[in-house]
């Protein structure tokens, strides 16, 4: 017998997260560790009358490939690729790895690379879901790796992941449309307003939000989810921020980070583990110095570091900030080959202003 909560999480990714409709062109990519979820994916998507595609991946092939490529193969696009980024109408991502550290020792130069040439069919990608002709969504099936990055046993684990996606309850759906309703209330609040200010030990920061409205993030793109995020007027961030927990990028943990901004833009950045990984990266390309999405998490049922992005990012009492690529239905106007996040605590000592009015106090919103 199937684990019910796969079941449900299933059913969560195809009829609520990615709403998938008769003839939808769906593509499941996933990690090999994933096919318990993959299979009842599969029949759900069949079940509401989609195409499915399935696309495996491995880790211990991208650990091959960025090995052994030479540039020219690693600039290569697929037309495979160019198709599903144009063409695709649904995108459920699952990843199960069985390493999280598979790529630790691989060239960061090449990955880089590798990055840079996909940027148009990143930024493609990012359009057509703000004109919502692209829906997708992105989860986790637990694996031993992940539960030993959380430092729990697989099946403490396990109850983690499904109570957080709500996979957990007799009506997951009913769960997370709450969590909508809930969430647009600060939405509708935002709407509007000019400048944040944002005081705690750990950042002293200034934005402008300006014409760019707040995004509702209920389950839609990311499962879990829990978080209302928006991208800040490009030049406006400055100040400094020094993030509470480690930032994890191609299998790369990078810990101790701090940025100092001037006019938008990371003009110093430092860290305390892998701070030349941290570089490579901000050195991308010109918009990765720049930050793409500002972001409260949301969801507290979510409290313990993972060191899954995924989780963490949505963490009650935490903002989170990406460098790179923004997201167009916010109003993003930065283009960049790379969107990575970067958790910061705010529940001790903390005060977040919005034009002025006490907007987030010590982890709890205050309006």
């Amino acid at each position: 017998m199937p684990d019910p909560r796969i079941q449900n999480l299933a059913n969560i990714l195809v009829n609520y997260s990615s709403r998938v409709k008769p003839g939808d062109w769906v593509s499941i990519w996933a990690d090999l560790g994933a096919l318990p979820l993959v299979k009842e994916v599969l029949a759900q998507v069949l079940k509401a009358g989609g195409n499915p595609t399935y696309n495996w991946h491995s880790n211990e092939l991208d650990e091959i490939f960025y090995s052994q490529a030479s540039k020219q193969q690693l600039e290569w696009i697929s037309p495979l690729e160019e198709i599903r980024s144009h063409k695709v109408d649904v995108g459920i991502y699952i990843y199960a790895e069985d390493n999280t550290r598979t790529l630790t020792n691989t060239p960061s130069e090449n990955m880089a690379l590798k990055s840079a040439s996909r940027r148009e069919l990143f930024e493609t990608e990012f359009k057509r879901a703000a004109d919502g002709d692209f829906r997708w969504v992105v989860t986790q099936f637990p694996t031993q790796a992940y539960a030993q990055d959380a430092d729990m046993s697989l099946a403490d684990y396990e109850d983690f992941v499904y109570k957080a996606c709500f996979a957990d309850q007799d009506d997951p759906v009913g769960a997370w449309q709450k969590v909508h309703d809930e969430q647009e209330k600060l939405v509708r609040w935002m709407k509007g307003k000019k400048n944040i200010r944002m005081k705690s030990p750990n950042v002293d920061l200034t934005l402008s939000i300006e014409g760019r409205p707040f995004e509702n993030a209920d389950g839609k793109s990311n499962m879990p989810s829990g978080e209302i995020f928006t991208s800040p007027v490009e030049n406006s961030i400055n100040g400094w921020v020094e993030f509470s927990y480690p930032a994890i990028h191609h299998g790369r943990e990078v810990d101790g980070v701090r940025f100092e901004f001037k006019d938008g833009k990371v003009v110093h950045a430092s860290a305390k583990k892998n701070e030349e990984f941290l570089l490579s990266q901000l050195d991308l390309d010109e918009g990765a110095r720049y930050i793409g999405e500002w972001a409260i998490g949301t969801n507290y049922g979510i409290q313990q570091f993972t060191r899954s992005i995924l989780y963490d990012e949505k963490i009650g009492g935490t903002f989170h900030m990406a460098v790179g690529a923004g997201y167009p239905e916010t109003g993003s106007q930065n283009k960049s080959a790379i969107h990575w996040d970067f958790i910061c605590d705010i529940r001790k000592d903390s005060e977040v202003h919005v034009d002025g009015e006490l907007f987030y106090k010590d982890g709890q919103f205050q309006v």
